[in-house]
């Protein structure tokens, strides 16, 4: 069994950071690396929650039908989650700077193909590619900012790179309705190529290059496991709506999806060089903070996919307006994702993950009462508490797993928790939609404006079980964020000593 808990040394790593000396306990250039990274990680929120705001005029343009430009969005999502796995390993085996790079330049020139598209068909394509290459980026991010900089600033600097995380989601519905307003749908893709090209250049010149580690070799029958298991449960999630949750079609996904978990969970057990060290989950905190870690994504993208149907059909707002206001949750995380992080490498990340999804609980909850006479900013002020909630939790949560496998499994944990996020958002938004039309079957009839308050308050029926069903899921998160313990060797990391009696015990911070 390998010794799980993250660790320093004084010798470059694979990836060929240089560690100074103990006391200082700094990487070179680990600022503009940091920079490096929020830059380029911008892009991959700013697309996926753009794109929504736009689709509608899509739509019109290729003069198809929802059903299948809802494609634009979904094999995005898709194609970003059913490589993700591969791609942290990968970067473990031939440095995560190749992996990231390559990622950023496939990003933005499929940015340029995407605003080229001639139909709808071809953007859904060029959308796929699309998320092929977010998915490198994403896979090993944590795992070049883990690595350049030491673990008592570990929480400081993941809390510091979401601040590109929240900027992106925050400035996509905007922009998003700005664009839709003013422009054509285009311009959304053609936003990714200035910042992907200054990007690239930076992130060529401060990472540092990575060596390939002899003697390692990929696990392709593990890899073709955990892609079919992906592709089949996230099209499930997002599809089974459509399909019939119990239909023939969606039944052979569910079975396909647990044979083929199996069968890679069978493949990495006998590997000898595994894509996915299923030792890692042996830790307590790393299995812990990646369960946390799915549960929130699922509460996130559930209240982020059904807020703006409760502003149009029942407040009727415009999509600028939407796009302003779905715009508080990720400033409120922006401001208090730094601090939250900071904090963490003081005290520890279970208490503020805790702390994080305990307020988004509570936004959540309160979403749930929101009813015909509420306001434009019932909604703001509710958005902002999720929000909040959201910041405190990401960047010490992130923190724990990241700080809970040795260098070697750096891109591998990276690319786990960047599947938590995608498959949380897929799964997150399917429970929405399941509950929204199953516990109350809607049948809204005409456009946005004109619906009959029955029709209404059928909607706001589904709307508030959908939101208590999100509630839930960010309590269960909170829970199991109270399970994960940090033990003895990272809080020595901080530079925090226990007594000999405690060296072997697993102490709760």
């Amino acid at each position: 069994m390998h010794d799980l808990i993250g660790y320093a040394d004084r010798t470059p790593n694979e990836d060929g950071f240089i560690r100074m000396s103990i006391d200082d306990k700094v990487y070179q250039k680990k600022w503009q690396v940091l920079l490096a990274v929020m830059i380029g990680n911008i892009m991959g929120p700013l697309d996926a929650s753009i794109v929504n705001t736009v689709l509608p005029n899509i739509t019109n343009h290729f003069q198809t039908d929802i059903g299948v430009a809802q494609w634009v969005p979904t094999v995005y999502l898709l194609t970003i989650s059913s490589l993700i796995l591969l791609y942290g390993r990968l970067g473990d085996m031939l440095g995560y700077k190749k992996v990231f790079i390559t990622g950023l330049a496939a990003f933005t020139i499929t940015s340029v193909l995407c605003a080229l598209s001639q139909s709808i068909w071809m953007l859904i394509a060029f959308r796929s590619l699309q998320g092929l290459a977010a998915g490198m980026m994403m896979s090993v991010s944590f795992a070049i900012i883990t690595s350049a900089f030491p673990p008592h600033e570990r929480g400081k600097a993941l809390g510091i790179s979401a601040i590109a995380i929240s900027v992106g989601l925050a400035a996509g519905p905007t922009l998003g309705g700005l664009i839709t307003e003013h422009a054509t749908w285009r311009a959304i893709f053609l936003l990714n190529i200035p910042i992907g090209i200054f990007s690239f250049l930076w992130c060529l010149r401060v990472i540092p290059a990575g060596s390939k580690k002899p003697g390692q070799t990929l696990d392709y029958p593990g890899a073709l496991a955990a892609l079919v298991f992906l592709v089949t449960i996230l099209l499930y999630s997002n599809r089974g709506q459509d399909w019939g949750w119990l239909s023939p079609a969606g039944l052979i996904m569910i079975a396909v999806a647990i044979l083929s978990s199996l069968v890679f969970i069978w493949i990495e057990m006998r590997s000898p060089q595994p894509m996915l060290n299923l030792s890692l989950f042996s830790n307590r905190t790393f299995g812990f903070a990646n369960l946390a870690a799915l549960l929130s994504f699922m509460a996130i993208y559930g209240a982020i996919f059904l807020t703006p149907f409760y502003l149009v059909f029942v407040l009727k707002q415009s999509v600028g307006t939407v796009g302003i206001v779905m715009a508080a949750s990720p400033l409120a995380a922006l401001m208090v994702a730094p601090i939250s992080g900071i904090i963490s490498d003081r005290m520890g990340t279970r208490g503020l993950a805790f702390l994080g999804m305990g307020l988004s609980c509570l936004g959540l909850a309160l979403l749930s009462t929101l009813n015909t006479s509420s306001s434009v900013m019932d909604v703001v002020w509710r958005l902002a508490i999720f929000g909040f909630g959201m910041g405190i939790f990401g960047s010490p949560n992130n923190s724990a797993v990241m700080g809970n496998v040795p260098p070697v499994y750096l891109g591998v944990a990276s690319g786990i928790l960047a599947a938590m996020r995608n498959v949380g958002m897929v799964l997150g938004i399917g429970i929405a939609a399941a509950v929204l039309y199953g516990i109350a079957p809607i049948t809204l009839s005409g456009q946005p404006g004109s619906f009959t308050p029955a029709e209404i308050d059928q909607f706001l029926s589904g709307l508030h079980w959908a939101y208590i069903t999100g509630a839930i899921l960010a309590a269960a998160s909170a829970v199991v964020s109270l399970a994960s313990v940090q033990r003895r060797y990272e809080k020595e990391q901080r530079g925090i000593t226990l007594p000999p009696t405690q060296q072997d015990q697993d102490t709760v911070t």
